[in-house]
């Protein structure tokens, strides 16, 4: 008697839970599928279903823990990754602002060599590791979902993929720029400075905040569209491995094996990004070493061939960078036992029509 009383109260009963959009309660279960030892079904969001690290996870998904532990995923996958390729982003720099001396990747390293000691290739590792670990915290914690609806936010996914990643990096510039200044004019000018304590000082008492901005616009042109590449090259690419490659179900994956597919996404992600992002890389480097000038400036100086100067070592660069920031970013949630959503597939009411 007290139990069919109880199954009558639909207030006290845990198979009932009452839907805001109206649909129908799931109909009853046993008390064997009810009970402790049952495991509960994952929520979803917008259909997708919400993998994590172990069987249970740590935060909901959209949090204030959640973008927490993103931020600090963002700051460790940017900030560490591009202070590790300091060597080659130097060279990097010199191609492009000095091309006449510095005439391929491998001279380059050998005439730093020998001009600076080993030692000289780490030069502006603390600007590097400051600015990308605080552009690394914006952009990795800025999420758009639905927004347009279950079945819009299926099929426009690759323009939200767009959208959020370039509304981020717009920030995330703002707070890179000053270090990159800084970075730039350390590794391109010989006795200007060799620390950050001694850089930015001297930067503004010679031209002032302006120094540390104004190559703002360029930075734009150059990370936006590096961006707005690395997100949705990177999500559309898992989709495809995953669907074309990957002999298996992504839930019938290992989190090695799921963090394999992320590195290897993230690194064709990474040449893609290299290459729309080169030619606005080689005005950012140019003019942040140039006292006076301006992004035009710069531009019609280096011409259509000079803009593509250093874009081999780039490619190396940013496609390894690209994939370990992916892989330390994935590695972070999967170590928190942070919400990760599979790839988008298409929501049963779309397959209908």
């Amino acid at each position: 008697m007290l139990l069919q009383h109880n199954r009558a109260n639909p207030f006290g009963i845990p198979q009932f839970t009452p839907r805001k959009d109206g649909a129908q309660p799931e109909p009853e279960r046993s008390l064997t599928e009810t009970s402790s030892c049952a495991q509960p079904e994952p929520e979803r969001d917008s259909g997708r279903r919400l993998a994590a690290a172990a069987d249970d996870v740590s935060c909901d998904f959209g949090s204030a823990k959640y973008y927490a532990l993103c931020g600090f995923g963002g700051i460790l996958s940017c900030g560490v990754t591009h202070t590790l390729v300091v060597p080659l982003d130097l060279v990097k720099c010199r191609l492009q602002v000095d091309p006449a001396k510095y005439k391929s990747i491998f001279n380059g390293f050998s005439l730093t060599v020998k001009e600076d000691g080993v030692r000289g290739l780490a030069k502006g590792w603390a600007p590097t590791f400051i600015g990308y670990s605080m552009q690394g915290l914006c952009k990795f914690v800025l999420f758009y979902s639905d927004l347009l609806g279950e079945e819009n936010t299926y099929l426009w996914r690759t323009s939200l993929y767009l959208a959020a990643s370039a509304s981020a990096e717009f920030f995330a510039d703002i707070a890179l720029s000053p270090m990159e200044a800084c970075k730039v004019r350390i590794q391109t000018q010989p006795g200007y400075a060799n620390t950050l304590r001694a850089c930015a000082p001297k930067m503004y008492t010679e031209e002032g905040l302006w120094a540390f901005y104004k190559g703002l616009g360029p930075l734009w042109m150059r990370q936006i569209p590096y961006t707005m590449m690395k997100f949705a090259c990177f999500e559309r690419t898992v989709e495809m491995l995953y669907k074309h490659v990957v002999p298996k179900p992504r839930s019938e994956c290992s989190q090695s094996e799921q963090l394999v597919v992320t590195f290897v996404a993230g690194y064709i992600a990474g040449v893609f990004c290299a290459v729309v992002s080169h030619p606005a890389d080689s005005v950012v480097s140019v003019l942040n070493k140039e006292k006076g000038s301006t992004a035009m400036q710069v531009l019609k100086k280096l011409g259509p061939a000079g803009v593509w100067k250093g874009l081999g070592a780039r490619i190396i660069m940013v496609g390894t960078l690209t994939a370990l920031q992916w892989f330390i970013y994935d590695s972070v949630k999967v170590y928190f036992r942070l919400p990760r959503p599979p790839p988008p597939e298409m929501p049963e009411s779309l397959k209908k029509k």
